[in-house]
């Protein structure tokens, strides 16, 4: 089948039966391997991307129901210059493995596209679907308020 995807900011037909994982798209049909296979039942946050805005985890939903809709990567993200979180995680030095941090990364953003100066209790609240083997948490809590600081130094 057929699919006609938008994927950071690109309209993309791919061939796929409809009830393909989008992960497995954008993994092994696009090639854009940023996003990250963990668990496979939506836990770990492994796999976010965009819908619409929406962070999401692509290991469950069917390509077909994302078909006109607009999905971001992490791919996308540094595409789209929102680097002030990726400036933001270098600097606070998050990484250890890295296996998680591309999801980190994009429910980040979709947490401060939607709340530009997080509180700590709503950080925790939205990357809570997130797990990091490595237990950088606290890191990552100072990377997002580090980026929320960026942006608003920028509006000024």
């Amino acid at each position: 089948m057929s699919i006609s995807l938008k994927i950071n900011g690109r309209i993309q037909l791919v061939d796929a039966d409809a009830d393909t994982p989008l992960l497995w798209v954008i993994r092994d049909t696009l090639k854009l391997v940023g996003t990250k296979f963990g668990c496979g039942m939506a836990q770990c946050g492994a796999c976010t991307v965009h819908l619409d805005g929406a962070a999401i985890r692509s290991c469950m939903i069917p390509v077909a129901a994302v078909a006109g809709k607009d999905i971001t990567t992490i791919e996308g993200l540094s595409e789209r210059e929102e680097n002030s979180l990726q400036r933001a995680w270098i600097e606070e030095d998050v990484v250890q493995c890295g296996y998680c941090q591309s999801g980190q990364i994009m429910s980040a953003a979709a947490l401060l596209a939607e709340n530009p100066n997080p509180s700590d209790e709503a950080i925790d609240n939205a990357m809570s679907g997130n797990i990091c083997r490595c237990g950088t948490y606290p890191r990552i809590r100072k990377a997002i308020r580090r980026a929320a600081a960026y942006a608003e130094d920028a509006s000024l």
